[in-house]
């Protein structure tokens, strides 16, 4: 029988403490704790517990799949993901890093050593680190007095991790966009222009799509025009008209002028339009193949890597020719419809002819009711005269609901 919910737990004591599913099956033992480190010298929020499971796997399992700790261990809700857990920039394992230090109290500078760490339960029902027990050092051989501090009290001088700018180039270009962008924001912009010159094209494209409008306006500003330019070809079209609007229209021009005229000339159709719209949120590269297609070419086309995941989702059936704007939309086929054919049947035999297409006038909001009613992933922007002139895809919809600065909100949670 379980007792009751502590609201104050020291890791050092919970250490060992053993996992359970929602079945009460025992399902691994608590290793330690993985705390957001701040900016000031607030007590960290505690994001989760590094469990070990059978096979010594160490998994990270986050504080919002906790229903309880007690005394009897702590209780979980939800699947086991199994991945082993690697550690984020501004994580910190609490007991692996933190505990047996040597640092000092802020009051006095009086050297001390942790011995343990105190996560407690908040009204927000958020868990903080807010309690350090400290050992005091003195001469000779007597052990010293433990106490109790906050963690404001101590001078916390934790390990920062994720990314490491004095590195190679080419470790830079193989880490994640998020990573990179989360990184960057901690640097003043000289030091994020000098760090963009040595990424590839490719890589500081995802990076720039990962950063705050803020932030990436005074990235642009600062880089040579060339290199932005080569860079927003890298970008999908719709995601370079963003980074255009933002930048004011004499830089925008001036970056255009640069961009090969055939690619330039998809992100300035795309920048006609509100961005708030259909046309302003739509790409102008989806999967479209010809009627006479076969299900061999359209798996073969939604089977590219580079490919958007809701993109990859359906073929475009139209007539010649096959580039936006392209001829008049005939149908769509969905991945479903085309794992079920033949693979020598022709598209034009199979596509659906109720397109569920909008006009690029349609508002945010008509978008994200089109999108629920019919239950889609990306839907098909036409003309007047019925020819496909791009796709907007759930994706683009919610980057359009987010607030502008989600991605530091989320960080800084």
């Amino acid at each position: 029988m379980r007792t009751e919910q502590l609201t104050r737990i020291f890791l050092a004591k919970l250490a060992g403490t053993p996992v359970f599913d929602p079945n009460g099956d025992r399902v691994g033992k608590v290793r330690d704790a993985i705390a957001s480190m701040r900016q000031d010298s607030s007590a960290p929020r505690i994001l989760g517990f590094i469990v070990e499971v059978p096979q010594r796997r160490k998994i990270f399992i986050p504080i919002t799949r906790v229903t309880s700790i007690d005394d009897g261990g702590v209780f979980i809700t939800g699947a086991l993901n199994i991945r082993r857990y690697q550690q984020r920039h501004g994580e910190v394992q609490l007991l692996a890093e933190l505990l047996d230090h040597s640092t000092r109290l802020h009051e006095n500078g009086e050297t001390v050593i942790i011995e343990d760490i105190g996560m407690e339960l908040t009204e927000t029902k958020d868990w903080y680190a807010r309690h350090i027990h400290v050992l005091k050092k003195t001469k000779g051989f007597r052990r010293g007095t433990s106490v109790t501090v906050s963690w404001s009290d101590v001078e916390i001088d934790a390990p920062i991790h994720g990314v490491n700018f004095s590195s190679t180039q080419e470790d830079i270009n193989t880490l994640p966009a998020q990573d990179v962008a989360a990184a960057l924001q901690d640097l003043d912009v000289n030091r994020q222009t000098e760090i963009a010159r040595t990424m590839d094209d490719e890589k500081l494209a995802d990076v720039l799509e990962e950063m705050d409008d803020a932030d990436r306006v005074a990235l642009v500003t600062q880089l040579e025009g060339e290199l932005v330019a080569d860079v927003l070809s890298e970008m999908a079209p719709d995601d370079a008209a963003d980074v255009l609007r933002e930048v004011g229209t004499e830089k925008a021009e001036s970056l255009l002028s640069l961009m090969e005229d055939d690619e330039a000339q998809d992100v300035r159709r795309l920048m006609e339009y509100e961005d708030f719209s259909a046309g302003g949120m739509m790409t102008t590269d989806p999967v479209i193949l010809a009627t006479t297609s076969t299900i061999a070419e359209a798996l073969a086309a939604v089977r590219q890597k580079d490919l958007a995941p809701a993109l990859a989702a359906q073929v475009f059936v139209c007539r010649a020719p096959l580039e936006t704007p392209t001829g008049r939309l005939v149908g769509v086929v969905h991945v479903q419809r085309l794992l079920r054919e033949p693979p020598a049947l022709s598209l034009g035999l199979v596509a659906d002819t109720e397109t569920n297409a909008i006009s690029p006038d349609t508002s945010l909001n008509d978008v994200v009711k089109h999108l629920a009613n019919y239950n889609l992933i990306a839907a098909p922007v036409v003309d007047e005269n019925e020819r496909l002139i791009g796709a907007v895809t759930v994706d683009d919809v919610l980057d359009h609901l987010l607030p502008a600065n989600w991605r530091s909100t989320e960080r800084e949670v």
